[in-house]
This record gives structure tokens, C-alpha cells and sequence, in this order.
């Protein structure tokens, strides 16, 4: 267990005051407001003064998540054992018997089966009081238990994590809980089956570098610690003093490290939600959509002078991906992070809806001020960016989601701490995990294609352009400061590069043109986002039939086919 174990001491978070439950009070831990104790159980244990989200036990957190009278607790007959024969101050065995006292459980997980919003799930739950949550060969037995019922019966998973660490009086044996609960969660990977962690704090050792962090999607509470070190050793190890908010979940979803913060009270709906994703039922298509709108003909379009499409594709008031996900998408559950380094802005993406079809959407973020354009990069991803856009195509890719992309993006972030983390490789990684994914994927450019920082969300099935939108191997004024030796060349260098809807059509580059509302989409945006729904359920009805190895054969083809020669004439 790491330094915070000693915390198991404690009954609650928050001390109560008085015997008589009729009169009871409670104290926040935090801020010390004293709260009456049936009011802080309506309040979910949420001090309403500071926000502060007191600990629970396994038997509460149950109660909050699941369906009031859904759940019932898994009897799985598994105790802690003492291979070690251990004694300290105490010998092992007693500790747990007084673990057992305290908490009226047999280990510190419980594994627990009902339903969230009427959707099935089995959970496991850890409670800090037993012995500070450590994971023990029983912890981990029965974490790994629930991970094969969830593997057997085709069900989510959810992990509740709250624990100091590794239980040390099982020695070595612990250690191996490590790596056992995450093969059982690589199991559910391959099976396709979705697995959600809940952070509470605390969160240290051996759980946060296992399962509380391996699994497809990481949720954490308000404020809740997580890191493989607690706090005190690190200080003690390097002598310095640390941020104020290290580890908290704050800090861990700036760094790309969770998916969402979510405050106690909308938990249930968020987990539902996301388990919504994973009951669709075999064969299920979008709903009937209004007449297919986009144009496959180049001889439907008008020929225009390049350079003004560029200004309309640059409009502020396009709608942005954010934009349209509220227009179209029901039940969006933004997904953040890489796990890596950070959770770049100038790449959204998530699950929804889209006509009674769970997808997952990702998309560049612009904005429509500078403020906002600041805030998401102008829409310039950095390698973090691209690194969780291919973590959500994963997920999708597994739970057999079909792949929405919304491309609009000037390019790339060409800065030095790009370059370092290794830019390149991030966007070239993209690519070929696009080839290769056994979903259908329709990509739609709905303002700037920008060289490869567009490409690398556009591999796909389906390429849709709004007929205001631009795509291009550099931006004009790049051309021009290039190959012209001035920037003023760019309405020349736009002319030159074939970079609007008549030409990128006509060769091929992209499948299918959306009209747009007259003036453009940012003239009308309930428009533009109707044009956006009818093009992508067409298209999604069309590639939905397909089973994954043609839709990555045609995947293929369809890039193959740019500047083909066939063999025997390159030969020749």
C-alpha cells in the first residue's frame, strides 16, 4: 500500500455528529460545514458549501449507480487468505477479521449485478475502508471474476476503483493481481466488450497501474487522486515541493489521462449513456432521411474562382464540429485525452446517436471569436490530438461503431513541441489505422482540408466536401511563399492547386459534394446541419451491410486508385 493507506482508518470521509440518526449531523472533511445527516445523503454525500465529494462504501456507491432495486451483490465465497503468515504490529489474519468487522465484507471488492437505466452491467466496486481498498489476491480474484461474467454473458463492465495500492502483507502475490486483472480486461478487448472505469479518491499503486486505468474509458470524480506514487514518497524521493493540484482528476484530464469529470449526481445518466452504445441491436441502420442531397456529378457544379471559396471555407461563422454534434447527435458523451501527454482541443470526438444509430464522432475544433479559436489551437491539432482521435477510433473499431469524421483544419501545428513529440509519426499512424479498421468510416470536409493534419481523419470509406469547403496539399498562402516567393501570389497559388469542390469532385478526391445553404453554412445553420444529417445517413446505410473485410477492401481501393499505374505498364 502506498502512504495513504493509513487513511483506511477512517469510518467516512466526514465525521458524524450525534447518536440519535433522527438528529444526526455530519462535518465536511474539506471545509468543515456542518450538514444535517439526512440532507447530505439526499445530496449524495456532496458537501453543497465546497463541493466536496465525501467517500462511500461499496453498498452506497451501489445504490447511487444502479437502478434502485436492480442490483443485487454477487456472492462469489472469495476471502483474503495469508500465504505469507504475516505479523507487524498486528498479525495479518487479525486485520482482516477487523476489516471484516468494520465493513460487513468479506475483501474489499464487491461484486455487484443490476442495471443502469435499464441496461444490464456487473460492477466492481472497491470500498476504502476494508484495509485502505488494497488489492489482495482476493481483490483481484474477484475483480477478474466480474470481468469473465461480463466476458461470459456479453455485458459492460464496471470497475469502482478506491484503494493506497498493493496489499504488502501478501508480498509478491499481490503484485500478480496487477497483471492478471488487466488480462481479463484484455479478454473483454478482444471480445469487443466495453469496460468503464470510475477514479474516486483515492486512487494509488498497483490499481491506478492496472485496472483503473486500462480500461476503454476512464471517468473519474470530482477532485478524486490518482497516480502510481503517492504524494509523500515522491516528496520524500526528489525533495521538492508538489503543484497544489497534483494528481487530482483536474490535472489528469489536462494531461489526457481521463475521459470526463463527472459530479456524482449525473453519473447513472452519464454510464447509461455510454452503455447505450453497446445495445444496438444486429442490423441496425440510421432512420429513413429526407432525399439523398449530395451531388456525385461535376458537371452539377459550378466552376468558381477558387480564391472566394477559400474566404467562405474560412468563415467564422461556419458551424464547427461542436456545432453540429448538438445538431444531429443524441446523447454525446465527449471522450478526452491520448493517455500520453495531453488532450488536445483542436480535436473533439465522442459517442451519440445519430438517427437511433450509436456512432462515434470526431472532428477539428475551430470557433466563431478569437477567444475561441484560441482555446481549440485555430484548430491545429498537436500529436496528442491525433493520438486520441486513433484511441477513439479504436474503441469504435472494437465496439463496432461506424466512424464519423468532420474535417476543418488549416493543418497541423507546426511548433517546436510538436515536432518533439513526434508529429509525424502521429499523423502517419493515423493513416494506417484507418486503412485497417472494421468499421465504416465517412469522412466529410466541412471547411479547411489541410494537408496531412485533414488527411489524417479522412481515410475513409466515404469522402464527402461541402461545396464551400476546400481540400489541399498546403494552404494557398503556403504555395505561394513557396513556390512564388510571396504570400500576396496565394489567390494565384488557389487557382493552381484544384483545391474547390468542382475539381477535388472531378477527380475523384472526393465522392460527393453537400450543397450548402444559400451564402454558405454559416448563413444557416439548421440548414446546413439537415444537408450534414441526410449525406451521412445515405451514406452510413449504404456501408452499413458491409462486412469488415470489404469495407477495408474497398477502403483500400479507393486510396489505391490515386496516380494508379498498373504493373505490367510501369514495366514495360
Amino acid at each position: 500500500m502506498t502512504d495513504l493507506a493509513s487513511e483506511s482508518r477512517n469510518v467516512a470521509a466526514a465525521d458524524v455528529v450525534g447518536d440519535d440518526d433522527a438528529t444526526a449531523w455530519a462535518a465536511c472533511s474539506r471545509c468543515h460545514s456542518v450538514i444535517y445527516g439526512k440532507r447530505f445523503d439526499r445530496q449524495l454525500r456532496v458537501c453543497a458549501e465546497c463541493g466536496s465529494h465525501e467517500r462511500l462504501t461499496a453498498r452506497e456507491r451501489a445504490c447511487q449507480l444502479f437502478d434502485p432495486g436492480s442490483w443485487e451483490v454477487v456472492d462469489l465465497g472469495i476471502t483474503p487468505s495469508d500465504c505469507l503468515g504475516w505479523v507487524d504490529t498486528k498479525p495479518y489474519v487479525q486485520r482482516i477479521d477487523d476489516a471484516r468487522a468494520l465493513t460487513g465484507m468479506p475483501s474489499a471488492v464487491l461484486c455487484v449485478r443490476g442495471t443502469v437505466e435499464r441496461h444490464e452491467i456487473i460492477a466492481a466496486i472497491m470500498d476504502f475502508r476494508f484495509l485502505g481498498g488494497s488489492l489482495s489476491s482476493a481483490a483481484g480474484e474477484i475483480i477478474t471474476v466480474a470481468a469473465e461474467i461480463a466476458l461470459r454473458d456479453r455485458i459492460p463492465l464496471l470497475i469502482v476503483s478506491a484503494s493506497g495500492g498493493a496489499r504488502m502483507q501478501e508480498g509478491a502475490m499481490s503484485l500478480m493481481q496487477m497483471a492478471k486483472t488487466n488480462q481479463a480486461l484484455a479478454d473483454l478487448n478482444d471480445a469487443g466488450i466495453l469496460s468503464v472505469s470510475l477514479v474516486t479518491d483515492p486512487t494509488y499503486g498497483g490499481v491506478a497501474a492496472s485496472h483503473a486505468t486500462a480500461c476503454d474509458i476512464v471517468l473519474s470524480e470530482p477532485a478524486a487522486r490518482m497516480g502510481f506514487a503517492g504524494p509523500r514518497v515522491i516528496q520524500q524521493t526528489i525533495r521538492q515541493e508538489l503543484p497544489k493540484d497534483f494528481q487530482t482528476a483536474e490535472s489528469l484530464l489536462e494531461q489526457g489521462f481521463i475521459d470526463q469529470i463527472v459530479p456524482r449526481s449525473d453519473l447513472r445518466h452519464t454510464l447509461a449513456r455510454l452503455f447505450d452504445m453497446v445495445h444496438t441491436p444486429p442490423g441496425s441502420a440510421p432512420k429513413a432521411a429526407g432525399p439523398d442531397p449530395v451531388i456525385r456529378d461535376p458537371a452539377a457544379l459550378p466552376e468558381r474562382e477558387p480564391w472566394s471559396v477559400v474566404e467562405m471555407a474560412r468563415h467564422l461563422e461556419r458551424p464547427t464540429t461542436y456545432d453540429y454534434v448538438a445538431a444531429l447527435v443524441d446523447g454525446f458523451v465527449e471522450l478526452r485525452g491520448d493517455r500520453v501527454s495531453g488532450d488536445c482541443p483542436a480535436i473533439v470526438g465522442g459517442v451519440g446517436v445519430l438517427d437511433g444509430l450509436p456512432v462515434m464522432v470526431i472532428g477539428h475544433q475551430k470557433g466563431h471569436s478569437v477567444r475561441e479559436l484560441t482555446a481549440h489551437n485555430f484548430a491545429m491539432p498537436s500529436p496528442a490530438g491525433y493520438r486520441k482521435a486513433a484511441r477513439l477510433m479504436r474503441l469504435a473499431g472494437k465496439l463496432g461503431l461506424p466512424i464519423i469524421t468532420l474535417v476543418d483544419t488549416p493543418g497541423a501545428y507546426p511548433g517546436l513541441e510538436a515536432e518533439r513529440n513526434g508529429q509525424a509519426f502521429a499523423i502517419s499512424d493515423n493513416l494506417v489505422l484507418m486503412a485497417g479498421l472494421p468499421v465504416p468510416i465517412v469522412a466529410v470536409v466541412t471547411g479547411e482540408g489541410g494537408s496531412g493534419g485533414a488527411l489524417a481523419l479522412a481515410v475513409a470509406n466515404t469522402v464527402l466536401l461541402c461545396s464551400n469547403a476546400i481540400y489541399s496539399v498546403i494552404s494557398p498562402e503556403g504555395c505561394a511563399a513557396i513556390l512564388w516567393r510571396d504570400r500576396a501570389a496565394a489567390p494565384e497559388a488557389a487557382a493552381q492547386l484544384g483545391l474547390d469542390a468542382h475539381r477535388l469532385l472531378r477527380l475523384g478526391i472526393v465522392d460527393g459534394v453537400l450543397p450548402e445553404p444559400e451564402g454558405g453554412t454559416q448563413n444557416d445553420h439548421p440548414r446546413a446541419s439537415a444537408m450534414l444529417r441526410d449525406g451521412l445517413v445515405h451514406a452510413l446505410r449504404e456501408l452499413l451491410p458491409l462486412d469488415p473485410a470489404r469495407l477495408r477492401r474497398e477502403r483500400h481501393a479507393r486510396f489505391r486508385k490515386f496516380g494508379q499505374v498498373a504493373l505490367g505498364d510501369e514495366l514495360s
